[in-house]
């Protein structure tokens, strides 16, 4: 499903125009970006949690050439599903 996918099922389910799911599915996204940078977690009840997870240094091989080399330090995002989302699936 791609975002404009997104936003049309968005805008039939709740009588929306395209242009104001949209919208709406932006500022959730920034509103999750926000969230994250600031807090480290956003948690919706019922859906799940994203939560900023740590990446140490690390050692790791080029693929092509077999060449150690070092990894750096990054941050990810993890998704855990809620008992309500795991359930429906």
């Amino acid at each position: 499903m791609t975002k404009s996918d997104i936003i049309a099922e968005i805008a039939n389910k709740s009588n929306l125009t395209k242009a104001d799911a949209e919208k709406a599915l932006n500022s959730f996204v920034e509103i999750t970006k926000d969230t994250l940078k600031k807090e480290g977690r956003l948690a919706l009840a019922g859906f799940g949690s994203f939560i900023v997870s740590e990446r140490k240094e690390r050692q790791g091989r080029n693929p092509q050439t077999g060449e150690t080399m070092t990894i750096k330090a990054s941050k990810t995002v993890r998704f855990r599903a809620g008992k309500a989302l795991k359930e429906s699936l």
